[in-house]
């Protein structure tokens, strides 16, 4: 109340219409209701648009930060060998770990980064800047962590802290057959040898896990969105090589090669019957566990099927070959040697122990070596003359029957084609290269074609394709072996095979092995060759040479061919790089081969 001025007394206003605050009251009721309406619906329809109009994006968006996809590595399948009548690994798989970080779960880097470093080792300032940067990921801390190592790490329980499992290739025999294998890089591709030409086969398939993942990246084991497409493994793979003769073979290999002060060679035994490689050695060589301390890459390549060279004189035992298989000569046949021919106005000559022009039989032109007997040989294939009907029978036996000039098929990484030079007349004394060939010249070849081409000839005329790969090893360890696969039939007859293993024996006979082989027990015969070394402008430089050896040892039959290349032996001009490669390299391999029983004695 308030006083009245005119009465004195206090003035009460007039009571309120309730009638008129009701009516607003409902009024402004009904405004906020609408504007809660519109507010409702506005969420409604925000929500209708999110979840379901763009539900699709915003799950994604979600699962971005979530949502993680690893691969599962598949296992590599492990490669074994033979040890007697048994088999043994030499390629397995080692589990070891790549320790990983994501920075953003990162909340201490530098007590985390000491805290590696003091496990795996390494430098923790390295370690503390990489999982600074926050705008990575995934950063690689350390590789090959041993599984004790992983243990310690995660017993931190630092978020964003992890470790993969890596398969890592092992090699339980040390650096045996190292180029024949090669190795597998971290990107998990084979390089070289086996490993490089069976990668797809060996390498199995990943398999594929996503995991839905908490705030701090720890993947949920339990949640219904992890699709995991398990891993499929390698295949596991059974070579032909024998572990023991591997192992002996590289050893004389190496003896050889320092003895004669050569640059590098090889060494290839090989069974006939089925073209099976027993050993394939080089020298020098490396280990495939420690491939990348390799400073000088050609190490990796297996100079036995990726370095062709002019094998020189051991062709003769192949001319020999074609010439008997064509009819033109016989074992016994005689015939005159006049010590040099002039071909397209070069004079083709012997070495000066030939003892001049005169009668000389089949036996003695291998014995001796007589460039000029491979070259005659090589006329009667041409009717009596060095023409083109000689060249087109001697290149049809050189690359579609010993098959030279194209790559055997061995399961090998760069595997060389060698080279044949084609029989057409080409205006470049084309007759002077064909007679160059016939005794080993003028065309290239590796140690593998050669022992190739050398086991048709002695096995009664089948060429099977050289190999590696016996076969492969099922889960329950059985195996199922590959057949022999035979590429050329009638290289020769069967009574050109039998004829030429005494020819050969006639020759390692008359040359002075020490100790000498006993024939009457078993049958040892093989022919040497020395080949001067092209220049890469043409021509030959005068007093570099490689050696080369091509030869076998049985019991009743040839149970081995055996070829040895030795690259720039040391020896002397007057003692020919031959020499080198027959003894001590071949020799020491074919008593090896007697002595640890691998060839049984005669019936």
């Amino acid at each position: 109340m308030r006083p009245d001025s005119q009465n004195n007394r206090y003035y009460q206003p007039p009571p309120p219409d309730t009638k008129q605050l009701t009516v607003q009251s409902v009024k402004r009721i009904g405004i906020w209701h609408v504007v809660l309406l519109v507010v409702f619906a506005l969420f409604l329809t925000r929500a209708f648009y999110v979840q379901v109009v763009r539900y699709g994006y915003y799950h994604a968006s979600a699962l971005s930060d979530q949502l993680k996809q690893y691969e599962i590595p598949a296992q590599r399948g492990v490669i074994e060998a033979y040890d007697g009548q048994h088999t043994l690994p030499i390629v397995l798989n080692q589990k070891l770990y790549t320790v990983y970080a994501d920075p953003t779960y990162i909340k201490d880097p530098a007590k985390a980064a000491r805290d590696v470093a003091s496990v795996v080792g390494g430098n923790a300032t390295e370690y503390e800047k990489s999982m600074q940067d926050k705008q990575r990921r995934y950063v690689i801390l350390a590789k090959k962590v041993t599984p004790e190592q992983r243990e310690k790490l995660l017993a931190f329980k630092y978020p964003g802290l992890g470790a993969q499992e890596q398969s890592y290739r092992t090699y339980p025999q040390g650096t045996l057959a190292a180029q024949v294998l090669g190795f597998v890089p971290e990107d998990g591709k084979g390089k070289y040898g086996i490993e490089q030409a069976l990668n797809d086969q060996l390498n199995g398939t990943p398999g594929e896990l996503k995991a839905i993942t908490d705030a701090q990246g720890v993947p949920l084991a339990a949640s219904g969105s992890n699709i995991e497409t398990p891993a499929t493994k390698g295949q596991d793979t059974l070579l032909t090589l024998d572990i023991g003769i591997q192992k002996q073979a590289e050893r004389l290999l190496e003896k050889g090669i320092k003895a004669d002060n050569a640059e590098s060679g090889s060494v290839v035994v090989m069974d006939p019957k089925t073209g099976a490689v027993k050993a394939m050695a080089n020298y020098p060589s490396y280990d495939p566990a420690k491939y990348f301390e390799v400073e000088d890459g050609s190490l990796f390549n297996n100079g036995a099927v990726s370095h062709p060279i002019e094998i020189g004189s051991i062709m003769k035992s192949l001319t020999t070959a074609a010439a008997l298989n064509q009819g033109v000569i016989k074992p016994n046949t005689t015939y005159y040697d006049p010590s040099f021919y002039i071909v397209d106005k070069f004079r083709i000559t012997n070495i000066e122990e030939d003892g001049g022009a005169g009668t000389r039989s089949i036996a003695q032109l291998l014995d001796l070596s007589l460039n000029t007997g491979a070259v005659w040989e090589l006329m009667q294939m041409g009717g009596g003359q060095l023409n083109q009907q000689a060249r087109n029978v001697w290149h049809d036996y050189m690359t579609n029957r010993y098959m030279f000039g194209k790559a055997t098929g061995i399961e090998q990484g760069y595997e060389s084609d060698g080279l044949v030079p084609g029989p057409e007349e080409n205006g470049a004394a084309i007759d002077l290269t064909y007679a160059n060939t016939s005794f080993g010249q003028g065309m290239t070849a590796t140690t593998v074609q050669a022992a190739g081409a050398m086991s048709a000839v002695l096995n009664g005329g089948t060429y099977y394709r050289p190999h590696l790969v016996a076969g492969t090893i099922n889960d329950d360890g059985s195996q199922q072996l590959k057949q022999p696969e035979v590429v050329k039939q009638g290289v020769v007859s069967q009574q050109v095979s039998q004829a030429m293993v005494p020819l050969l024996q006639y020759v390692i006979d008359n040359h002075k092995i020490n100790p000498p082989f006993d024939q009457s027990r078993y049958v040892v015969g093989g022919k040497t060759g020395t080949a001067q070394i092209a220049k890469p402008n043409g021509g030959y430089f005068e007093n570099d040479f490689n050696g080369t050896y091509l030869g076998f040892v049985g019991g009743d039959q040839p149970d081995y061919v055996i070829a040895v290349f030795v690259n720039k032996p040391k020896v002397g001009r007057g003692q020919y790089a031959g020499t080198a490669a027959a003894q001590p390299i071949f020799a020491d391999v074919a008593h090896m081969l007697i002595n640890n029983g691998y060839v049984v004695p005669k019936k």
